[in-house]
């Protein structure tokens, strides 16, 4: 699968390493991760790396964005009053509170379906699978799928239309035919794809650009209720707050961290090697301040709120984008 940008193959690329994350106890390093990042514009030009931009991983939850494209172009987010909330909710990996499953049985209620619709799991110690945190997402899919009269109890399988319109809508933005992307089921049970990493910074890019409508409704629902999105403390929701309306973020399982800023046509897609969360939230305020997307207090409070895991314990990122 081709990059875009065509920077696979090209014999004038410069080595530049991953940035490592050190985990800091007192003077001493005790754990480390690599790190893959990359910045890229809406064209798929690879501006900025550390790292390779052809690494492959699965997208996991930051494919929600896209995911959400066909409640939009279907007609069935008008159809059933969403609203900018249920954009929102169907692109979220929420925390599961009451607020968030609300949010996603509106979705549900709103198209005259119920609960027992959804085929997320239940989670350990919840009631119902609207507490999982991509409830939002399969109600989305689900009332997407009773709009276009398609079969609501086989919603999760590749073959299904719903999935083949997000598989459509992510290749016609890769600029490949939508057979070679490679998908696996994800743990909510629906199906994710697997990409080159350049690949998912250019779909953010498009995210950010403000050039596709549906894309720009689901930015701006995202950074109005970034509480949704994650939720009180999580750095996705804590990074939207802080950005002034202005840098979409949104994670994904085993170290996939994205980002885009409204407007720039800019995209970063982050990849932890080992997949540890501390680090891809390091790296991304690293990134923030290289490409200086974040004022200087807002950075600060977001380094002392996730950087400082205990005292006299910390992360630190070491490496540059280039």
């Amino acid at each position: 699968m081709p990059l875009p940008s065509g920077y696979r193959g090209s014999a004038r690329a410069p080595v530049i390493p991953p940035l490592n994350v050190q985990l800091r106890r007192g003077a001493s390093i005790e754990s480390s991760h690599r790190v893959h990042v990359v910045v890229c514009d809406s064209r798929g030009r690879v501006l900025m790396r550390a790292g390779e931009p052809d690494h492959e991983t699965f997208v996991r939850s930051a494919l929600k964005p896209f995911q959400a494209l066909p409640l939009l172009s279907s007609g069935a987010s008008e159809a059933y009053s969403c609203g900018e909330r249920g954009i929102a909710i169907s692109c979220a990996s929420h925390a599961g509170t009451p607020s968030h499953a609300r949010e996603a049985f509106r979705l549900l209620w709103n198209a005259e379906l119920e609960s027992d619709h959804l085929q997320c799991p239940i989670p350990v110690g919840a009631r119902s699978p609207l507490e999982h945190n991509c409830s939002g997402k399969h109600a989305g899919f689900l009332i997407t799928a009773k709009k276009m009269g398609w079969p609501l109890d086989t919603y999760l399988r590749g073959d299904h239309p719903v999935q083949q319109e997000v598989n459509r809508r992510v290749a016609e933005l890769l600029g490949l035919p939508a057979e070679e992307l490679v998908a696996e089921r994800d743990d909510c049970g629906a199906p994710t794809l697997r990409l080159q990493l350049a690949q998912i910074g250019l779909l953010y890019a498009h995210l950010g650009a403000s050039t596709h409508a549906e894309m720009e409704q689901i930015s701006r629902a995202m950074l109005a209720h970034p509480e949704l999105v994650a939720g009180e403390g999580r750095f996705d929701t804590e990074l939207m707050r802080r950005s002034h309306n202005q840098v979409i973020s949104k994670g994904g399982a085993e170290g996939v961290q994205c980002l885009s800023r409204t407007g720039d046509g800019l995209g970063v897609a982050i990849k932890v090697v080992d997949g540890a969360r501390r680090a891809k939230q390091a790296v991304a305020l690293h990134v923030l301040r290289q490409l200086d997307w974040l004022t200087p207090a807002g950075l600060q409070e977001l380094e002392e709120q996730l950087l400082v895991l205990n005292p006299g314990v910390h992360l630190a990122v070491e490496g540059e984008l280039r």
